[in-house]
């Protein structure tokens, strides 16, 4: 069934998922594999102000891929930006999410994987891009060894060290949420791999400040 009879291009084939900010799809597109993104319509803002932010957030996101695909870090290729529709069209990425093979994995593929994830945030934050979400949800390991970084939704640029660390906090606080039994062995490999990356002294100030944001975590809990 073609959705868009005005320009014949795209088959809706399946809605992957319902995010509080946008939907994604997966559809067939001048004969590509392709998510579409689309920023979903927010009634309780003011009508201008809420497509105002659709359309920024958009270009953010896309610049992000692009940006982060050219300081080295695997991201889909973004072929169109609608901002009439708030729309990112992109390259449909085939692999597993790390999420769903992770603690399936022997302990050398492990360990191998996890600094090779290090070493690709440690390239978004030599460049001052910061994820947002980093989880092993939104990284994909293609059957060629290839991690992709996906859903740069919540990114933007900041050269913050605070910034950079939240960063990292947030990744180990998902891996103690999803895989909490190698949560120790994966994330020491991380920082390996993102020390390599950006070398010891930005590594140390960053991991610092990461230490901080979770002691400041664990005084609010007890407080």
């Amino acid at each position: 069934m073609l959705l868009n009879l005005r320009e014949h291009r795209w088959m809706c084939l399946l809605l992957l998922k319902k995010g509080a900010e946008a939907y994604l799809y997966k559809e067939t597109w001048y004969l590509k594999h392709i998510i579409r993104k689309q920023r979903i319509k927010k009634d309780y803002r003011v009508s201008e102000l809420d497509w105002t932010l659709r359309v920024a957030r958009t270009v953010r996101e896309a610049n992000l891929l692009r940006n982060a695909k050219i300081a080295g870090v695997p991201t889909p290729t973004v072929y169109e930006i609608d901002k009439r529709e708030t729309t990112i069209i992109m390259e449909f990425i085939e692999g597993q999410r790390i999420k769903d093979i992770l603690d399936e994995l022997n302990a050398e593929a492990r360990k191998t994987l996890s600094r090779q994830i290090g070493i690709l945030i440690g390239r978004l934050h030599k460049k001052n891009m910061i994820h947002g979400d980093l989880t092993t949800s939104n990284m994909i390991l293609t059957d060629t060894g290839k991690i992709y970084l996906i859903d740069f939704g919540l990114g933007y640029n900041s050269t913050s060290i605070e910034d950079k660390a939240v960063d990292l906090h947030l990744m180990k606080r998902a891996l103690e949420s999803t895989h909490y039994r190698v949560t120790e062995e994966v994330f020491s490999k991380i920082l390996e791999g993102y020390q390599e990356e950006v070398g010891s002294a930005p590594m140390k100030e960053v991991y610092d400040r990461m230490e901080s944001i979770r002691k400041r975590g664990r005084y609010l809990r007890m407080s």
